[in-house]
């Protein structure tokens, strides 16, 4: 596992989301989801997904799997909602702060309402996707009479919130011209970079685990 890490960074942030300790020691991939009570499988597919292979071909997924991989999704939540968050929105006040001859408000305006919709869609997914699933995923009893919630509807509502990062990046790297502060401006993007990337994956294990598997379940439900 160690191996893995230095030949991805990322994986620590994998690691961060499923609550296990960076300190890996010489465990193996097998040895280290033994010792946090996670599937090899389940644990293996999203460390794909983070290395750029991809998922490989379906694979059914346990109950208990599918309520690890809500569990890290809201960990992921608090990732983006408490730390990338405050940190990026600091980088831009002290951008602020250090050229004032800048007009660098219109930066940090659409910052802030670009991660205003990414809360939107994070509180959407924390009250009314992730219980759905929960609930599918134990008894299976929704409580829900006449128009249903589903899987298929979750989809439908699912975005790419990943994807307005872009034009932020663009701004910096195009138009926003700052003379000086490489060191603060390095961070910024590093943060801007790091904060899509993981978005990106938070999406493809929603695209490629949590949908289709709960799409099965319903599929069961109803004979």
């Amino acid at each position: 596992m160690a191996d893995l890490i230095d030949s991805n960074p990322y994986l620590l942030l994998m690691l961060q989301h499923f609550n296990i300790d960076f300190r890996v020691s010489d465990h193996t991939v097998l040895q280290l989801c033994n010792r946090y009570d996670v599937s090899e499988q389940l644990f293996i597919s999203i460390a794909n997904l983070y290395n750029g292979s991809g998922s490989r071909e379906e694979q059914p997924f346990t109950r208990k799997d599918l309520l690890q991989v809500i569990d890290f999704l809201k960990n992921s939540h608090n990732y983006y909602r408490f730390d990338k968050y405050p940190q990026i929105s600091s980088y831009i006040r002290q951008l602020q702060e250090n050229h004032p001859e800048k007009e660098l408000k219109l930066l940090e305006k659409f910052f802030n309402e670009y991660f205003m919709e990414v809360r939107e869609h994070l509180d959407y997914e924390d009250e009314v996707a992730f219980p759905y699933f929960i609930t599918l995923l134990g008894d299976g009893k929704t409580g829900n009479d006449g128009e249903a919630y589903s899987s298929k509807e979750y989809s439908e509502h699912h975005t790419d919130i990943e994807l307005k990062l872009k034009d932020l990046k663009n701004l910096l790297l195009k138009y926003v011209k700052i003379e000086g502060d490489p060191d603060l401006r390095r961070k910024l993007f590093m943060s801007l970079y790091e904060l899509e990337f993981d978005l990106y994956i938070h999406s493809l294990i929603e695209e490629a685990i949590l949908i289709p598997s709960g799409v099965d379940i319903e599929r069961e439900q109803n004979g």
